[in-house]
């Protein structure tokens, strides 16, 4: 067995989630680990190099995790022959015209979702993945991390075992309360509220039930969607009041074709003006004809056909049945590890040795489609179609 690094240009991530899921939950858990495996036995352990716009940020960042490497200049990080993977997690606008740019410079590519604000753009930043993955051997990839989520893992067990009989619908309920900024900290970025800067729920979440929806419950066929602006002032890092000019709800009903072809109807409520009275910041409930499941994001319980209970409509007495006791936890199987990470290490052993990868930038181009149709519902008050790409 030999040992050999992988330079990776990290940009962006000094952010939250570039911070803790990208930096020190993947790739400094997997140099902890002692780096990825590949399928020869060899290790291939990721060596970054941290850049940013902000120098004395990204340096304390750096320091702070035994990172050797940080700087500013991205060009020539980009320069540099021995960093071989470029991932961004910084802002979407910016995404495209960076991860472009570093195709050009030969880099493999590897980034945060949505891959870009439109349609337009996710479409071209493919082509050229793919042109230059055949041309040059490129690689690319988007992060879908939801789909390595225990619960999510746990439904999608159930579903191959044949456990919903034929799948009916599926009900997606996520969201909480995001402090308005002036009587408690705000605990997201104020951009998340602002249009111009890319802000916005449904820019920001219908790419993530894009592939959940299709790889765990059926393609995506249609979408219709209302997004709402329901607080309209909210304030920032800074404590300044500002308009909020951006969605900071939506609620959409979609009809995808199940797996067998059966039609399957899943309603999405998300929300960052909700209070919490479920199991989790985010549940998946899939109603079949031989058995149903709600998931979370570790959690996922289940009721059998054979179990269902019977109970009686009368709104004149005081419900006697407790719910919620009646399903029967779905119990963990393996080890779950983190789902930035596993996916991390998915696009490494791509990357090292071809190992098989589906989480491609036109599957992350799917997503922002998803987006594109829910705002143009919400414009017309229609239903859109979402043909395939």
């Amino acid at each position: 067995m030999s040992t050999r690094t992988l330079g990776i240009v990290m940009h962006g991530v000094t952010g939250r989630m570039g911070t803790n899921q990208h930096l020190i939950r993947s790739i400094c858990a997997i140099r902890a680990q002692g780096g990825v495996t590949l399928a020869n036995g060899d290790k291939v352990m990721p060596d970054p190099v941290l850049i940013g716009r902000n120098a004395d940020k990204i340096e304390a960042l750096a320091r702070a995790h035994g990172i050797a490497r940080f700087g500013t200049n991205l060009d020539a990080a980009l320069a540099n022959p021995a960093d071989t993977v470029f991932f961004d997690a910084g802002t979407t606008q910016m995404r495209p015209a960076l991860l472009a740019k570093a195709l050009r410079a030969g880099k493999h590519v590897y980034c945060e979702k949505p891959i870009a604000t439109n349609l337009a753009e996710a479409i071209e930043i493919s082509q050229l993945a793919e042109k230059l993955g055949k041309e040059r051997g490129l690689r690319h990839g988007a992060v879908q991390d939801k789909l390595f989520l225990p619960g999510l893992r746990k439904l999608d067990m159930l579903r191959r075992a044949g456990f919903f009989g034929r799948m009916l619908s599926v009900r997606i309920e996520f969201g909480y309360w995001v402090f308005e900024g002036d009587l408690q900290p705000i605990q997201r970025p104020s951009w998340n509220y602002r249009a111009e800067d890319g802000g916005g729920i449904i820019l920001d979440m219908m790419c993530h039930w894009r592939y959940v929806l299709d790889n765990l419950f059926g393609e995506v066929q249609s979408v219709s969607c209302l997004g709402a602006t329901h607080i309209p002032q909210r304030w920032d890092e800074a404590g300044k009041a500002y308009p909020a000019t951006a969605d900071d709800a939506a609620y959409a009903t979609l009809q995808l074709k199940g797996h067998q072809g059966e039609p399957v109807v899943a309603q999405v409520n998300m929300s960052w003006t909700t209070r919490v009275r479920r199991d989790d910041l985010v549940t998946f409930h899939v109603d079949g004809t031989h058995g149903s499941a709600v998931a979370g994001l570790q959690s996922c319980r289940a009721q059998a056909r054979v179990n269902t209970p019977r109970p009686v409509w009368n709104p004149d007495v005081k419900q006697n049945m407790n719910f919620f006791e009646q399903w029967q936890e779905v119990p963990d199987t393996d080890t779950y590890d983190n789902g930035f990470k596993i996916q991390w290490e998915a696009f490494i052993r791509h990357v090292c040795e071809g190992a098989p990868y589906k989480w491609t930038l036109p599957e992350g181009a799917k997503g922002v489609q998803l987006v594109e149709a829910a705002l143009q519902s919400w414009k017309d008050r229609r239903w859109v179609d979402v043909p395939s790409l």
